[in-house]
């Protein structure tokens, strides 16, 4: 069953306490998401470090539950 948008937020706010995160459904399905993620914690961090933080933070989902994330983020 995929992932709702809320629930992929709330995964990546619990992890990233001071991150804003943005969710969009790029394919109407469910399965096929973009997010946009700025936290202050990114700051000084290479953009792959950045990414990990945000896979960490959705605790071992991607690849299988959450199908397709198309991943920006950013500081502040």
């Amino acid at each position: 069953m995929p992932m709702a948008a809320d629930e992929i937020a709330g995964l990546i706010k619990a992890g990233i306490p001071d991150a804003t995160v943005e969710i969009t459904d790029l394919a109407g399905d469910g399965d096929h998401y973009a997010a946009k993620v700025v936290s202050e914690s990114f700051r000084g961090l290479a953009r792959v470090r950045q990414h990990q933080k945000v896979y960490e933070a959705l605790g071992g989902r991607m690849g299988g539950v959450l199908h397709a994330l198309q991943l920006t983020t950013a500081t502040p």
